[in-house]
């Protein structure tokens, strides 16, 4: 590795500790700073992955906890990102598994039950939830159950009550 190689290497590593990156976040990193020399490039990132900073099976298990966590994602739009985001398809479903039920259970419910709020008095308001769950990455038949006790409680009754 050269002098170029080995500053671009120490800066990216330094990113690399504060926050996980998946390769190819760290592979336009590298070719921007090498200024799109794609060998200097591939080696700095071959070397910050055998030195254990880039990981693309650790970012998918994060940026997976994270996004079922913290916005409620569904599987089916945490899968896509991660795909799109150059992380291999066995690792995007791996990573899946890093998801917490309860926690992503709860955390849906909460999130429809805020838009349910918004939507009650809409005459389409079912069919917009059923949109708003759908664009979040779940598949309708896991969401029927709570779609239904959400949608036919009559606007009086709390959510919270069960």
């Amino acid at each position: 590795m050269d002098e170029r190689e080995k500053k671009v290497f120490d800066a990216l590593s330094a990113q690399c500790a504060k926050r996980e990156y998946c390769t190819a976040d760290i592979r336009r990193k590298a070719l921007e700073r090498l200024e799109w020399d794609a060998a200097a490039a591939e080696s700095v990132v071959a070397a910050l992955a055998r030195e254990g900073y880039v990981d693309d099976r650790r970012y998918a298990a994060a940026f997976a906890r994270e996004k079922s966590a913290l916005t409620g994602w569904g599987p089916v739009k945490i899968r896509t990102a991660l795909l799109a985001r150059g992380i291999p398809r066995d690792i995007a479903v791996e990573a899946l598994g890093e998801i917490d039920p309860d926690r992503a259970a709860a955390k849906l419910e909460k999130v429809l039950e805020a838009k349910w709020r918004t939507l009650r008095d809409d005459p389409q308001g079912r069919l917009k939830l059923i949109r708003f769950a759908l664009s979040r990455g779940y598949d309708y038949e896991p969401l029927r159950p709570l779609l239904s006790r959400l949608t036919s409680s009559s606007p009086d009754d709390t959510i919270d009550s069960d």
